[in-house]
């Protein structure tokens, strides 16, 4: 296993399910102290249970990305607590069924960048000063294929994704001679229970998927799990604005 996280403070947006739970058991694992943030309280609660189990110290805080007083609390909250973040995975979002671009309605449209991009850039802005002030700390911020490539019908997910990954770069350039390092994970179609509400209406949508993929098949939550835990880890000590494609090779076509 890549890292040692013992005596690392690790937060977790979107932590109680999906790709996030599958980050928060890893650096489980790996011995993180470990603040799982989500809107989902109770899911959040058993993700923190569970990592407990494992013998970290492990808590659940409630949190909507979309608030800035929210996030501005959590961080504060953070640091009363433990007195440093050392590392945060930006991962909270949500997707939206399959439309064309120009019958996106406008509460679909804002919802999506308001959880996907601004959630994104609010984590920022409260963890970044902290990483500053103790001159060093790793952020990874989960972005997607759909914010490398153009993505047909996913127009506000693929706009939000864009926007994560120019997010990720400039905090990368600003922040990097601070002894911060900003990087983005992107990963294509992944085993999730956001993916499976995707499918609703499309059935056949999972097999084309699987077709088009070079591997024949889809990614699991771990596999993205573990491209985080690596760029969190000082593994990845000299790796900086980089966007990580977990995508089975689809980017590659």
């Amino acid at each position: 296993m890549v890292g040692d996280f013992k005596g690392k403070v690790v937060l977790v947006t979107g932590g109680a399910s999906g790709i996030g739970r599958a980050i928060v058991e890893r650096l489980a694992a790996r011995g993180a102290t470990l603040v799982i943030a989500d809107i989902l309280r109770k899911e959040g609660e058993k993700a923190a249970a569970a990592a407990r189990e494992q013998g970290v110290d492990a808590r659940f805080l409630p949190l909507d990305v979309r608030e800035p007083d929210e996030v501005r609390d959590l961080m504060q909250a953070i640091v009363e607590a433990h007195g440093q973040l050392d590392c945060a995975v930006n991962n909270a979002g949500v997707e939206h069924g399959l439309q064309a671009l120009a019958d996106v309605g406008d509460e679909d449209w804002d919802r999506i960048q308001e959880i996907n991009l601004k959630g994104v850039w609010l984590c920022l802005k409260h963890e970044l000063p902290q990483m500053v002030r103790q001159g060093r700390g790793s952020i990874v911020n989960l972005a997607s294929v759909a914010g490398l490539v153009g993505a047909p019908l996913l127009g506000p997910y693929a706009a939000s994704k864009h926007g994560v990954v120019g997010l990720t770069r400039t905090a990368a350039l600003e922040y990097g001679r601070m002894g911060v390092r900003v990087n983005a994970v992107c990963p294509s179609t992944i085993r999730t229970e956001m993916f499976q509400r995707s499918l609703t209406g499309r059935p056949d949508l999972a097999e084309k998927l699987v077709r088009n993929s070079p591997m024949r098949r889809l990614g699991e939550p771990g596999e993205v799990a573990e491209a985080v835990v690596w760029l969190c880890s000082d593994a990845a000590s000299f790796v900086n604005g980089h966007q990580l494609a977990v995508d089975g090779g689809m980017t590659a076509q």
